[in-house]
């Protein structure tokens, strides 16, 4: 059953990214959809920082305000993201006693067990994010979860690589447009 909605998703997931270029409305809707098709606790999807040290919050879905914005992960200080840094699927067991994440005690708190951490790979093959969903109890992600959800975390890559090229464009035509009006009006 569980494959159905996994695949319901994935439909739903492709339209929601051709439907917008703003990246904060697709990636929201994306942490909602995975949450709903992994019958999972929730979603939260993270940004690389510009320097390549930070994951920054993006969107989430399920949890709560305090524990969404409890901060930035630091790469170096998070074994499990310097392994999904690295291009691999990671899988926590238990998120409260695995050394690999960063918050457990902020886990523990928000009633997390187990996770499921995809890198967002952009088409150039570099890393700029992270997905990561969240089960309250202890969990074996299955091979269909794990194919599903590699897949939505490289879709979001490229919605997200998308809506920057989108805004570098609008950016670039814009300027055009003043220096247009400014050479032509003189």
């Amino acid at each position: 059953m569980i494959e159905n909605r996994l695949y319901k998703t994935m439909y739903e997931v492709c339209r929601v990214i051709n439907s917008s270029l703003d990246p904060t409305d697709v990636l929201e809707k994306i942490a909602e959809r995975v949450t709903w098709a992994m019958d999972a606790k929730g979603c939260f999807i993270r940004i690389l920082s510009r320097d390549g040290k930070r994951l920054k919050p993006a969107a989430y879905h399920g949890l709560s305000k305090r524990y969404a914005l409890k901060g930035e992960v630091e790469v170096e200080k998070s074994g499990m993201d310097k392994e999904v840094m690295k291009g691999e699927l990671v899988t926590v067991k238990d998120a409260v006693s695995d050394p690999r994440f960063q918050y457990q005690d902020e886990a523990k708190e928000e009633g997390l067990t187990s996770l499921l951490v995809a890198p967002m790979t952009a088409p150039d093959k570099s890393v700029i994010g992270v997905l990561r969903v969240y089960a309250k109890e202890e969990r074996d992600f299955t091979e269909d979860e794990r194919n599903f959800i590699t897949a939505v975390a490289n879709l979001s890559a490229i919605a997200l690589e998308n809506a920057r090229m989108f805004r570098a464009l609008k950016r670039a035509h814009e300027l055009t447009n003043a220096y247009n009006y400014q050479i032509f009006e003189e």
